[in-house]
């Protein structure tokens, strides 16, 4: 097996920020080929910040701002090299399938190569930037922590992510929540 980006999105924001958003699951690539020759002050303020944060997803042509390692069949690389050339033609004017496989190919590689060195469901971002007239990336990883990190038990206030505030007399009701006892209902 394999270890190529997917896409993700932990919350809605992508579909705001993003002029189309890439659907969470599809396989993704850095895509910064978007963006060569292309002045800065050119793109509009959503093609801006797909410049500076998006990977591109292969199957919408759309962005998202993180993407998690995962495995891939080598049938699922050479579909998804195959998505890509079929995009290079449909929305950057490629001859044929022929002239934009070798170009598709090389993308894959990149992403597969960002992969390699990191572990299964490891996070990657994404941040470009022109420089003295050339495109730099940044890529940014966050690995999963261990699993009892997220249990009830085991979280202390300064993990948590929220805080909670009870209201008193003077402010209304007090309302107790217990988030944890809502995990996996919905």
């Amino acid at each position: 097996m394999i270890r190529l980006p997917r896409t993700i999105q932990l919350d809605a924001s992508d579909k705001v920020v993003f002029s189309r958003a890439a659907s969470p699951g599809e396989w993704a690539v850095p895509g910064t080929f978007l963006f060569w020759g292309r002045a800065p002050d050119d793109l509009t303020r959503k093609e801006a910040i797909a410049f500076r944060s998006g990977f591109l997803g292969v199957d919408s042509f759309g962005h998202a701002t993180l993407v998690t390692v995962q495995e891939a069949r080598p049938d699922e690389r050479d579909a998804m090299v195959l998505m890509l050339a079929r995009q290079l033609m449909t929305h950057l004017g490629a001859p044929s399938l022929e002239a934009a496989r070798p170009a598709a190919e090389e993308e894959v590689a990149l992403a597969e190569s960002l992969c390699r060195a990191h572990p299964l469901n490891t996070l990657i971002a994404l941040h470009r930037k022109h420089d003295a007239g050339d495109i730099r990336e940044q890529f940014r990883t966050l690995k999963p922590r261990d699993e009892t990190a997220f249990s009830g038990s085991h979280l202390q206030g300064h993990d948590r992510a929220f805080q909670f505030f009870e209201e008193t007399e003077d402010t209304g009701p007090e309302d107790h929540v217990d988030i944890f006892a809502l995990r996996g209902k919905a």
